[in-house]
């Protein structure tokens, strides 16, 4: 049987016995059915693995001895913070999915022009809650020891502002011929995606007026959830980890 990735925000240190947090109890409890004396690997965002073993278990309870931390070497030395417009459905929850699993290193949820999501308040907070959790689930499931955060979500002036300190900042959209091969090697990428319809012309004229650089991945149209796998899968092979 392979042994589950579990996510906890718990401290873990070595030979101590730590209880899980209520989501990763409730997985291992209720949804895994697992039992004293099973073996799990847990991860804080520390950068580490911790193997560890059940040594109780409840309805709301789960306790663990934790074994000594190992290293966990699946981070790209590539840092990618994706500035992604809302989207409709489960695209958005597909596009925070596969970011993950490409490495990003943080998630900024984008309001534009053609963006047909709004959110506010509460409505706002319960969605990042949930994309953090499928960020959670994706970092468990492709076996990073970090798990990206998702901030708050941006205007596209907030959006520009925050990622000045990248040192390369791409702006993603079919009107140009310019191609990632021709840049110079990047530490930290910003890439902007835009929203089913894409980002208006006054958008990216006011992104590559702040230091943007226009970008096209190919002659084909590509749908908003599909435009940053793309995106961050051929930085990887250029620049990261990935190749």
């Amino acid at each position: 049987m392979r042994i589950p990735r579990i996510y906890t925000a718990s401290p873990l240190s070595e030979g101590a016995l730590a209880e899980l947090d209520e989501n990763a109890a409730q997985h291992v409890g209720r949804v895994l059915r697992m039992q004293s004396g099973q073996q799990l690997r847990l991860f804080n965002g520390d950068g580490h693995d911790y193997p560890a073993t059940i040594t109780e278990t409840g309805k709301k309870r789960v306790e663990v001895r934790v074994d000594a931390p190992e290293a966990n070497h699946t981070e790209s030395p590539l840092q990618i913070t994706l500035g992604q417009t809302l989207s409709r459905g489960d695209r958005m929850d597909y596009a925070v999915q596969k970011a993950v699993e490409m490495g990003v290193t943080c998630i900024v949820p984008l309001t534009t022009e053609h963006c047909e999501v709004k959110l506010k308040g509460d409505r706002e907070s319960k969605r990042l809650r949930h994309w953090q959790s499928v960020a959670v689930s994706a970092a468990e499931q492709c076996g990073r020891a970090r798990v990206p955060e998702i901030l708050p979500v941006m205007t596209v002036e907030q959006w520009l502002e925050h990622s000045r300190n990248c040192d390369l900042r791409l702006v993603l959209h079919h009107r140009t011929a310019q191609s990632l091969a021709a840049m110079d090697k990047p530490q930290h990428i910003a890439l902007m995606i835009g929203p089913e319809g894409g980002l208006s012309a006054s958008e990216i004229a006011l992104a590559e007026q702040d230091g943007f650089l226009p970008v096209a991945l190919g002659p084909r149209v590509l749908r908003t959830e599909t435009a940053p796998v793309a995106a961050t899968a051929l930085c990887q092979w250029l620049w990261g980890d990935i190749g």
